[in-house]
């Protein structure tokens, strides 16, 4: 009997899905990569902050790749290679991006061409990570289906947060809106992003609308996904701030106006996240 190679057809799919990879990650990263404020923000912001959020992006990677990864996956270890693929890719696009807008020269310290680079490679490496999922055929494997619990419904919704948390939170107009904002608005700003996260994704009937798991009626949804979703985008927001150095020297009712007005995309963001992922 004459066996039969898969091993190239097996290689060919895996270069597509890197091809794949390499557009998401420039698709996703292109408004950062042209954002004075993340320029910046590579230059100066904390190196053991930036080192340990690199980290948790790395973790986020891993599970994104378990749950919806550019290529299906059968063990931790592959969805941790994949991540790995995910990060080069994200530094190799933003690298390259950067340069050619002359954000980047050879003359610059080490240390500012390293934090440049390692602050556009976040979103960079997300896009890389989802592009399968937006790019390619734009269905899960049987795998990665049957990991799709509740637990990984919640840890979309983070990543979602983190990702559009991230893009926002650098900008100047988080902190202006924060304190142009009274008790009140925060208030209501806290109810609109509940409703906001809920009606996307379970309510108003858009295409990739989730049919929630384990859900019994609109009080168990509500409660076990919406607001548990709300406070993860609210916990993503105080880290999110904390790591770029927007809650140093700031009172606590104003760290709390923050954190409203960044849960606020943070909400959609998680909710996004249910939809398309």
């Amino acid at each position: 009997m004459q066996l039969v190679n898969f091993e190239p057809d097996a290689n060919r799919a895996y270069a597509k899905g890197l091809g794949r990879a390499l557009a998401g990650a420039v698709i996703f990263s292109l408004p950062l990569l042209m954002t004075m404020e993340m320029w910046w923000l590579g230059f100066y912001l904390d190196r053991l902050r930036l080192l340990q959020f690199l980290l948790v992006n790395l973790v986020v990677l891993v599970g994104l790749s378990h749950v919806s990864g550019f290529e299906a996956t059968v063990s931790w270890m592959d969805d941790l290679l994949d991540a790995l693929s995910a990060y080069a890719l994200g530094v190799v696009a933003s690298a390259t991006a950067l340069w050619l807008f002359g954000v980047i020269e050879p003359g610059m310290p080490h240390g500012e061409i390293i934090g440049k680079v390692a602050v556009q490679s976040v979103p960079a490496s997300f896009g890389a990570m989802l592009a399968g999922k937006q790019l390619g055929e734009g269905r899960k494997t049987a795998e990665q289906q049957a990991r799709s619990g509740y637990v990984a419904q919640l840890f979309l919704m983070m990543a979602g947060a983190l990702f559009l948390g991230f893009n926002l939170a650098p900008t100047d107009e988080m902190v202006l809106i924060s304190f142009r904002m009274t008790a009140w608005h925060s208030l209501a700003l806290v109810l609109v992003s509940i409703v906001l996260l809920h009606a996307l994704v379970y309510t108003v009937g858009f295409k990739g609308e989730k049919k929630p798991p384990g859900a019994t009626g609109f009080l168990g949804t509500f409660f076990r996904f919406s607001i548990v979703g709300y406070g993860i985008a609210l916990l993503v927001s105080l880290y999110v701030l904390w790591t770029f150095g927007r809650t140093d020297g700031v009172s606590a009712p104003q760290i709390a106006s923050m954190v409203a007005v960044l849960a606020f995309p943070g909400a959609i963001g998680a909710a996004i996240a249910r939809l398309v992922v």
